[in-house]
């Protein structure tokens, strides 16, 4: 009984030490994983954090410069929108851009000034211009571009009329080329006033039109004085004839005043030859008289042209 006693005793305490050993494996290599599990998660989120402000700090520096940029980008846009809007509002001609569709898109103050209308945006040549023809008795006068190639004549003949709403839609639609015209116009309040119009197509980078130019000038000053020195030439010329009639006619009185031996009729005849004279001088005098004024209203005209320049 002792024997059998010891004999458990001993197979007891062999299995409570192996428990015990495998107890403390187990224990150890639950420790180990645990371990191993732990550091990987700590590394996995405590990198992210510092990679996540890193990209978030990179993308808000980004931003800051595309707002930058959008914004000096914004700024020459509108610097040369000023500067262009400045520009036409300064010329002196009047400037006009049709839209592929047909349609005014922009215009300067001159050219609402010369053509009458207080605003053109959105109107068609054929609005603007209307029955405006080009002018007939000589043939327009044909653009020249900057290589010396001349460019096209308006289509027509000088008997046939042309409009010159069909020049801009010619330009427009037919892509032809670089025109001069001149053109009788009359406003919307009835005023008739000759106008010089370039008629220019507009290409863009690829070649595609994207419209068409008008620059306006009025020639009607031009024409006022063209018109007066026509007439100033045919009074000359009706001049020339009454002074060549009445030297003729003097002429013949001294011829009978010479053969004449009668004292009345000499007296007769030197009082026709008195009349005849002082017409001429009234006539001479008063041609004389209205050609200074024309040239003191020209010089003043030159001069007051001359400040406005100036100023």
């Amino acid at each position: 009984m002792l024997l059998r006693a010891a004999v458990v005793f001993l197979c007891s305490t062999f299995a409570f030490l192996l428990v015990l050993v495998l107890m403390r494996k187990l224990r150890k290599s639950i420790d180990d994983e645990a371990n191993i599990s732990a550091e990987p998660s700590s590394s996995i989120e405590t990198l992210p954090l510092h990679l996540y402000n890193t990209v978030i700090q990179q993308l808000k520096q980004q931003k800051h410069e595309l707002q930058v940029q959008s914004q000096a980008e914004q700024h020459r846009a509108r610097t040369s929108e000023n500067f262009s809007q400045a520009v036409l509002s300064n010329l002196s001609c009047g400037v006009l851009v049709f839209g592929t569709n047909g349609l005014v898109r922009t215009s300067n103050p001159a050219a609402k000034a010369i053509l009458g209308f207080a605003s053109t945006t959105g109107m068609s040549a054929e609005n603007i211009f209307r029955y405006a023809a080009i002018r007939s008795g000589k043939p327009p006068a044909p653009g020249v571009f900057p290589d010396g190639t001349p460019a096209e004549t308006p289509a027509g003949t000088m008997d046939e009329p042309v409009q010159l709403s069909d020049e801009v839609s010619a330009v427009l639609h037919e892509l032809s080329k670089h025109r001069q015209v001149e053109a009788e116009y009359e406003t919307p309040a009835g005023e008739t006033r000759f106008i010089a119009v370039t008629i220019s197509p507009v290409p863009a980078v690829d070649g595609s039109l994207l419209g068409v130019t008008c620059l306006i000038n009025d020639l009607s000053e031009l024409e006022r004085i063209r018109r007066q020195q026509e007439l100033h030439g045919e009074i000359s010329a009706e001049m020339a004839l009454q002074l060549r009639t009445s030297l003729t006619t003097i002429s013949g009185y001294a011829q009978q005043l010479a053969d004449n031996r009668d004292p009345e009729l000499a007296k007769q005849i030197a009082t026709d030859v008195a009349h005849e004279a002082a017409q001429l001088n009234q006539t001479l005098g008063g041609f004389l008289l209205e050609k200074r004024a024309a040239t003191e209203t020209k010089q003043r005209s030159m001069a007051a042209g001359a400040g406005s320049t100036d100023s």
